[in-house]
């Protein structure tokens, strides 16, 4: 026995030197197979997201407008795919060199070394455009809910081509692309201000040029609450955002070709749920001590709140650190929401509050956790990202509303978009009817109102 264990030790003291040069050795197939994998499987639970977003959405607005946000959501998500082959992945990692922009042009994969037996590369290059897409179209997504129930299907899928075709690519060169924040040390692990402010900040200039819906915000400053249509629905579409967010988080590793890939992913997808379980039920105490009852739609905006607060840095926190990450984030998202309602900026499923908010917020904490971020950088590139895209955003949302017209008319918002609009409605055997409050949390704001304000009526 003694000789057996012996000889294993010498087996092992043997392999350390080949353990060591692997590190330097070229990709292996099977490595080049893993990593281009993970980009295509976690590409595809980011792409989920979307339909997360379209039933987060639906449940939130108004049914007269449901049918409409669920063409929004996946007519965006085309659109992603088409500007970001047409211009947009060339913009964002083609030739940036420490700079300020990439190249024009379309994007093309050149797999010609990995078929000849070269795997450098490191994963096939349709992967890797492939997982970088579906990021763009969820940047996009954010943008749709909190404009929802008042803007034009067109003039919105208009903005959303300069989004997905100029504005994101432009700035995620910066930070992921090689550009000067990245030579900063700007740090952002998946996305927290490079995918969710920057729809952030698109939604809160154009809510605010677009304005408030007729009768949101009374005269005397009174916010009057207009309950979402399916809470259920709203619930579905957090569940399936949260499972999605584990190929957002887990796949931003860029690796699976080693056991080292394996834990880092394995890691950042469990930190990623740590942080939505504390955003959630930091939510749920908070609107339960300020509100003495717990709303079913601040527990959902508080997981979405600890999910986005993770993504910048979740890679490096502790099981307990991250899940106090997440946890500022749903007290954040509790407070945010009344504020932006008393600026009169009408969020319908309270975006600006979960994206932009604590996206900034992750961004900002990140240096708590890893010794590598520095708070200074980090608010560079937080403060950078958020003029570029205020300015950006302004100008085309102002183009826009003086060229096209960018809301419809106070008549078509009171019949609904889904009949003014698209001609489709989603619940055509039903009407909804508001019943003057009733069964309206008191003092709750916003998309926090209790749905219970109204209630379907079988049509005559």
């Amino acid at each position: 026995m003694k000789k057996k264990i012996s000889l294993i030790a010498a087996g092992l003291l043997l392999a350390v030197p080949t353990l060591a040069l692997a590190e330097d050795a070229p990709v292996s197939e099977m490595t080049y197979i893993l990593n281009t994998f993970s980009f295509l499987v976690m590409g595809i639970l980011v792409m989920w997201m979307a339909a997360g977003f379209g039933m987060l959405e639906s449940g939130l607005v108004r049914s007269k407008n449901v049918a409409t946000i669920c063409l929004k959501n996946i007519a965006l998500f085309g659109v992603a795919g088409i500007l970001y082959y047409l211009i947009g992945y060339n913009l964002m990692y083609s030739g940036v060199d420490g700079g300020f922009i990439g190249s024009f042009g379309l994007w093309g994969a050149d797999d010609a070394a990995a078929a000849a037996g070269d795997y450098s590369a490191g994963y096939a290059a349709a992967s890797d455009w492939f997982f970088q897409m579906v990021f763009c179209g969820a940047a996009c997504s954010v943008v749709s809910g909190c404009v929802a129930e008042r803007i034009k299907l067109w003039s919105f899928m208009a903005f959303c081509v300069i989004l997905t075709g100029v504005i994101y690519p432009i700035q995620g060169s910066w930070g992921w692309g090689g550009g000067w924040l990245s030579e900063m040390g700007f740090v952002d692990f998946a996305g927290s201000t490079i995918v969710h402010s920057v729809g952030g900040w698109a939604a809160l200039t154009g809510a605010i040029i677009l304005g408030a819906r007729k009768g949101k915000y009374g005269k005397d400053g009174r916010v009057n609450p207009m309950p979402g249509s399916n809470i259920p629905l709203a619930t579905l579409g957090t569940f399936i955002l949260w499972m999605g967010w584990y190929g957002f988080n887990g796949g931003s590793v860029l690796a699976l070709g080693s056991a080292g890939d394996a834990i880092a992913m394995s890691n950042v997808m469990v930190n990623t749920n740590m942080a939505a379980a504390g955003g959630m039920i930091a939510a749920m105490a908070l609107v339960q001590v300020l509100y003495k009852k717990v709303d079913v739609t601040m527990a959902l905006n508080g997981a979405l709140a600890g999910l986005v607060s993770i993504t910048a840095g979740p890679d490096t926190p502790s099981l307990g650190a991250a899940t106090l990450i997440g946890a500022v984030g749903g007290v954040l998202v509790v407070l945010a929401v009344p504020f932006f309602d008393k600026l009169k900026i009408d969020d319908v499923v309270g975006a600006l509050s979960v994206h932009l908010v604590c996206g900034i917020w992750g961004t900002l904490a990140v240096p708590f956790t890893n010794a590598d971020a520095s708070f200074l950088t980090q608010f560079i590139g937080v403060a950078a990202t958020g003029a570029f895209v205020v300015i950006a955003s302004s100008v085309a949302w102002l183009v826009l509303k003086f060229t096209v017209g960018i809301r419809c008319s106070e008549e078509d918002e009171f019949r609904g978009l889904d009949v003014s609009e698209i001609g489709m409605e989603a619940y055509p055997d039903f009407q909804r009817i508001n019943i003057g409050g009733s069964g309206v949390l008191p003092g709750v704001p916003g998309a926090a109102a209790a749905a219970t304000a109204a209630r379907p009526v079988k049509q005559s």
